[in-house]
């Protein structure tokens, strides 16, 4: 089994997509219902509520996730947070160093999903 896809379902896939081309450094691939960003690993996928529905039915709702963080390594977190803070507004933790060993920052896109640039110890790990 391999880990593809992360999808993000949001009621403005080019204003998402746009802060995630800022942030990954990667062009979205799609339309303005649904979009991919290939940052190397798995896939980012962005997807209106509305294809969400038509693709899979059920009920979904774009809103703020409280339960998930999406994880990014980086070769240097204070690097990051100075390219970043120009479009970054929500911050939930400005960078330092864990206690076991990461350097770490958090913040939250414009929908509100949770997100962590990290620098291991260790940078092959």
């Amino acid at each position: 089994m391999k880990f593809a896809y992360t999808r993000l379902i949001t009621e403005d896939v080019p204003a998402l997509s746009y802060f995630y081309e800022k942030l990954l450094g990667v062009t979205p691939k799609g339309n303005d219902d649904y979009v991919e960003l290939h940052p190397g690993g798995a896939i980012l996928a962005i997807v209106s509520r509305g294809s969400a529905v038509f693709m899979h039915g059920g009920e979904w709702v774009a809103a703020a996730n409280r339960s998930a963080i999406l994880e990014f390594a980086v070769e240097d977190v204070d690097q990051e947070h100075v390219r970043i803070a120009p479009f970054v507004s929500d911050w939930v933790q400005q960078p330092k160093d864990m206690p076991w060993g990461n350097r770490s920052m958090l913040f939250r896109d414009p929908d509100g999903n949770a997100i962590n640039f990290f620098t291991p110890p260790d940078p092959a790990a």
